[in-house]
């Protein structure tokens, strides 16, 4: 995924109300940034740090930037949510991903489940005489504690839903994936910060035991833009 317009490094300075940051630009002025990260962002927001911004393009948005990544112990974190279910359905339609490469359909935000939700990305293969549908969830990861990436930083009641929601299209007899997207490129393996969410490393738990599939890539990032980049081992909580 390219950026489309050139990033423009500023200082910032706070993040504050979950969607707005101020930033210091290199020429001096003051800009307030769209943060498209609902999260904690811990880790990811320290201030004085340099970021990125890109310009928003939307006559209809409100803010002329989005901040797209921070800089974190010299390499560059991704903190654009809105960019991992174009990342991973980009890979995966390009056959990039090769524990779900036999797939010839890959379909966005389908409703599914009993709880009115949407599958990030539903795979099948309409040449094949095989029914089953493929179940991808998609979550963004920047947490870094030590070499290693953990999901989630702060407590998502939503994510244990998903997860529960995965273990029913299983039991329907399709295939359901939980693909963990890292948007930093520093950290040798991925875990569940079960620390801060120990309901969420109990459901995955049920989820694995029940036939989910955990799948987790990183990613390269530069002022050019994103990539997913490598698989790295999953351990489990």
């Amino acid at each position: 995924m390219k950026f489309e317009n050139t990033l423009t490094k500023g200082i910032l300075i706070k993040r504050y109300k979950r969607f707005l940051a101020d930033v210091t630009l290199e020429n001096g002025k003051v800009v307030t940034a769209h943060c498209a990260n609902s999260g904690s962002m811990l880790g990811v927001k320290k201030e004085g740090s340099t970021v990125w911004l890109s310009p928003n393009t939307n006559p209809k948005a409100k803010l002329d930037w989005r901040w797209e990544m921070i800089e974190v112990d010299g390499k560059p974190v991704g903190i654009n949510t809105s960019h991992p279910n174009r990342l991973v359905e980009t890979a995966v339609s390009n056959g990039e991903i090769e524990e779900l490469a036999s797939y010839q359909s890959v379909k966005r935000e389908v409703k599914y489940g009993h709880q009115n939700s949407r599958i990030d990305l539903l795979l099948s293969d309409p040449t094949d005489n095989n029914p089953a549908l493929c179940y991808v969830e998609i979550k963004n990861v920047t947490l870094k504690q030590n070499n290693r990436a953990e999901f989630p930083d702060a407590v998502t009641t939503r994510g244990s839903k998903h997860l529960l929601e995965l273990i029913e299209m299983v039991k329907e007899g399709h295939r359901a994936v939980m693909f963990y997207l890292v948007q930093r490129m520093d950290c040798d393996s991925c875990s569940i910060a079960s620390d801060i969410d120990p309901d969420y490393a109990t459901n995955l738990t049920k989820a694995i035991e029940a036939g989910v599939e955990i799948i987790c890539y990183d990613c390269h990032l530069d002022e050019a833009g994103i990539e997913i980049n490598r698989k790295i081992p999953f351990t489990t909580p």
